[in-house]
């Protein structure tokens, strides 16, 4: 299984490329074909060295997940259904082997408000907190989602180029999975990343 560049920060990017032998000036190339110019395949990756591209895609690959399903309303708001993976009942970001990874789905929602185009994101599978007016609660706790899942919803959505904000709203309790939604964040604030606004990003809790 290779690993996912999606999701990864600038320092983490630094460090990769050092063990791999690039140049340190690899690391913003590769975070602006993530983050900017949101490409699916390393081979897109056209600023870096046929050696290069050939040696990170023998261990990395890019991960964005495609959406598995679509639901459209009369308003245009468009519901997505994205596949993941997350360590079962962990309640901790932890490093587990593939076998402890079990197979889930989550959803995203775009909601158009006249030249705004919204993104309510997941950032776990299920939820542990039980609010029993809540339909996600009421599936249970499956596990946190991956800083790469997370971004991977903001560019695998049909509006990708023209979102204007996010809320984490979508399902799972976001500061229950705490530094993954922080990391997230940094990545979309970041002036390497998708250089968005923080006022354009609303984290939704219950009060965790």
């Amino acid at each position: 299984m290779k690993i996912k560049l999606l999701g990864k920060n600038l320092d983490e990017l630094k460090t990769l490329v050092a063990e791999e032998g690039l140049p340190g000036f690899t690391a913003r190339q590769i975070a602006q074909w993530l983050y900017v110019k949101k490409v699916r395949s390393i081979d897109e990756m056209t600023n870096l060295s046929k050696v290069a591209r050939a040696r990170l895609a023998e261990k990395y690959e890019v991960g964005v997940s495609a959406y598995s399903g679509l639901q459209i309303s009369t308003d245009g708001t468009k519901k997505y259904l994205f596949p993941v993976r997350c360590p079962h009942k962990r309640g901790l970001n932890l490093r587990v082997s593939e076998e402890e990874l079990e197979e889930g789905a989550v959803e995203a929602v775009m909601i158009p408000d006249g030249d705004r185009a919204t993104l309510c994101v997941s950032s776990q599978s299920g939820c542990r907190m039980g609010c029993r007016f809540c339909m996600t609660g009421r599936q249970g706790f499956h596990g946190h989602m991956s800083a790469a899942d997370i971004i991977s919803q903001f560019i695998a959505v049909d509006e990708s180029d023209r979102l204007t904000n996010a809320v984490f709203m979508g399902m799972g309790e976001p500061l229950d999975n705490y530094e993954t939604v922080s990391k997230v964040i940094d990545i979309l604030t970041a002036d390497w990343g998708f250089g968005w606004s923080p006022k354009r990003i609303t984290v939704s809790s219950i009060g965790v």
